[in-house]
């Protein structure tokens, strides 16, 4: 056994040093654009499966004392070229790294970079540096009297290079040689630091779009450094996920003759009538020759479906009332009639949260309840986005650990302040598994859709866990400043949910702190603000829709959606008062309301407004050009082209029409 150890141990040394650190360019003109670093192994196309290589932090301020890690990169699926060199870099490297290196993320230094044995997952943010599986490191600085000295003694490193040893950091890089010692000269990335190899022959692959719709034509250019000396052949794929080759036609073998440096050919996406949904298509090219190197390879393209859905009503931009109704079940809130006070709000937990009839799913079933859930309404390929008012791909939905481009889960009651978890062995298994689930049980919270959006994860990211009220404070939100607010309706409503739905929650007045001693606090605000956010955003039909989809998978609704006006009997001012489902209907009459002067040339005034109600003008053809919510009677300047208009009127349970004529 101590001999196979030994073996074993030997084999594993010479297999991690074959690959080593090559050179790193960490300072580069401008704003860091250009940063690269290229790996080396001593064999030519050697795998680099087994290999992650960590950057770490030495901090800002002497004596440059950190040790921790602030990115990492999985090598797994990779290999070395012809000459064993591998690229990592920056878009603006030439030529084209084969791994991608989001701008400015290299560090300029006093750092160190370490290649390990092992996974990125073995390194998350702020992992700790170590020796262990340590195959080849380097330190660096741009400055001669700064070196990273804790993370060279833990790394076992003696040296720290400067990069800036000629003036010239940021057109220098640090190179190592064939001895294993480093130099500073000009860059060399994907190619030997000495100038020997194979002289390589780069192709490059343009597109003509940045994105397709289908039907369209897609036109691929390929161009090499160097004319070939005898015909090339080789062969691009564009298959990815649901993508196939049934998605497009056209020549996908091509050839490059003897004496030229070009190819092109063009593909035609197919124009078909199903409803499928965007797609991307990754452009992956093989068959070359090994002197010929692609810059780009796996180039991805979005392919935009023109089949998607368009439902009957409106987003929560340009809202539309009473085109969808409630689906509860006749009698569904009839325990409430006559109750009041905390007799009311007992009998409303006591059907929303029914061990006996509310289903608890996963919280990786939410991915799919959004999906539907928060469909946008003019394009059924996308999800809208509730805080920054804007349709987001459903293929954007965020995998990984990148929220930038990407939509994820949004609670409105947050995670922190409401002790949500999710369970250790989460997976998605659709409507008909599911478990129970009671008042008590908080934590089940974590995947109620009831108050779960659809959101732009840099947004859910600002939010945070902040409480929600004024602009002008780092512990309240209230959305982007460049957004109609048409979501903090939608906000106020699903948190009074969430109050009555888990014993352990409640809204309550003023910036509430996130945590009661080392236990979540349950707290959440601004009561006060949340009333009036209810009031001057009602409830629209994207809203009711979105109840709906939801009581289809938990088999319990939102009842301040179905009864916007329960709100004021449970957190407002109508609360110990009786409680009547026909007290919550707002009769708008045509007579009660008058809209004049008719017709009219700059303004129009509103009376007989006893509610707040919402106000749209649209044209003969439906379009919307004004809208407000005004509580009580107002008269609205117009500043609107001569002709025929339509005014809406909309409370919380009626709405009204009237037609105006503008001069």
């Amino acid at each position: 056994m101590k001999i196979l150890y030994l073996v074993t141990f030997l084999v594993a040394s010479l297999g991690y040093s074959q690959v080593y650190i090559n050179e790193i360019d960490p300072d580069t003109p401008s704003t860091d654009v250009k940063e690269f670093i290229e790996l080396h192994s001593t064999n030519p196309n050697t795998s680099l499966n087994g290999y992650v290589l960590v950057f770490f932090n030495a901090g800002s301020t002497s004596p440059y004392s950190g040790t921790l890690s602030y990115y990492a990169i999985d090598l797994d699926g990779y290999t070395t070229d012809i000459n064993g060199n591998f690229l990592i870099g920056n878009s603006q490297v030439s030529p084209t790294p084969t791994l991608d290196l989001p701008e400015t993320t290299l560090q300029n230094g006093p750092d160190a970079i370490a290649l390990y044995l092992g996974n990125a997952t073995d390194f998350p943010t702020n992992t700790a540096a170590t020796a262990t599986n340590l195959a080849h490191a380097i330190a660096y600085s741009n400055a001669a009297t700064t070196q990273p000295s804790a993370l060279m003694t833990i790394l076992n490193l003696t040296t720290c290079i400067n990069e800036n040893a000629t003036s010239n950091a940021a057109n220098h890089s640090i190179q190592r040689k064939a001895d294993g010692t480093f130099e500073v000269k000009a860059p060399t990335p994907g190619m030997n630091n000495d100038g020997s190899g194979i002289v390589l022959n780069y192709l490059t692959t343009v597109l003509n779009a940045a994105s397709y719709t289908e039907g369209q034509q897609i036109l691929i250019n390929f161009t090499l450094t160097n004319p070939v000396a005898s015909t090339t052949t080789f062969s691009i794929a564009l298959t990815n996920g649901t993508f196939t080759s049934a998605d497009f036609s056209g020549t996908t073998s091509l050839s490059i003759a003897a004496g030229s440096s070009s190819a092109s050919t063009t593909l035609t996406l197919t124009d078909d009538t199903i409803d499928e949904g965007d797609e991307e298509f990754v452009l992956m090219i093989s068959g070359l020759p090994t002197d010929i190197v692609p810059t780009t390879n796996s180039i991805l393209r979005r392919v935009a479906d023109n089949d998607y859905v368009v439902l009957n009503f409106g987003t929560p931009l340009n809202p539309t009332y009473n085109t969808v109704s409630s689906t509860a079940p006749t009698n569904y809130y009839a325990s409430l009639e006559g109750l009041s006070g905390t007799a009311l709000r007992q009998a409303i937990q006591d059907i929303i949260a029914n061990p006996a009839v509310v289903h608890l799913h996963s919280y990786a079933d939410i991915w799919e309840i959004l999906k539907t859930a928060d469909q946008n309404p003019a394009n059924g390929s996308q999800v809208w986005c509730m805080y920054i008012e804007q349709p987001m791909s459903k293929i954007d939905q965020q995998q990984g650990n990148s929220i930038v481009g990407k939509w994820n889960r949004e609670h409105i009651f947050c995670q922190s302040r409401g002790g949500f978890q999710a369970a250790s062995n989460d997976t998605a298994d659709g409507i008909n598994v599911w478990t129970t689930t009671s008042a008590s049980s908080t934590v089940d919270g974590v995947s109620d859709a009831h108050h779960i959006r659809a959101e732009n994860g840099q947004e859910n990211s600002s939010r945070n866990n902040k409480n929600y009220g004024l602009v002008n404070s780092s512990t309240v939100y209230a959305g982007p400043t460049t957004t109609q607010g048409s979501w903090k309706g939608d906000v106020a409503r699903a948190l009074f949910y969430m109050a009555v739905r888990f014993n352990a929650l409640n809204v309550v007045n003023g910036d509430p702190s996130e945590y009661n001693g080392t236990n979540p606090s349950g707290n959440i605000g601004d009561l006060a603000a949340l009333l009036a956010w209810h009031t001057q955003d009602p409830r629209d039909d994207y809203e009711m829709n979105r109840n709906n989809y939801v009581y289809t998978w938990q088999h319990n609704r939102n009842p301040f959606i179905d009864y916007p006006s329960l709100v004021s009997y449970v957190f407002g001012s109508n609360y110990g008062q009786p409680w009547s489902s026909a007290l919550a209907i707002t009769t708008i009459e045509n007579e009660q309301l008058k809209v004049f002067p008719n017709p009219t040339t700059d303004y129009i005034q509103i009376e007989g407004i006893a509610t707040a109600t919402h106000v749209q003008i649209t044209t003969l053809t439906g379009q919307f050009v004004y809208q407000t919510t005004i509580e009580q009677n107002q008269r609205l300047p117009l500043d609107l082209e001569a002709g025929i208009y339509f005014v809406k009127l909309s409370s919380q349970e009626k709405q009204t029409t009237k037609k105006i004529i503008v001069k």
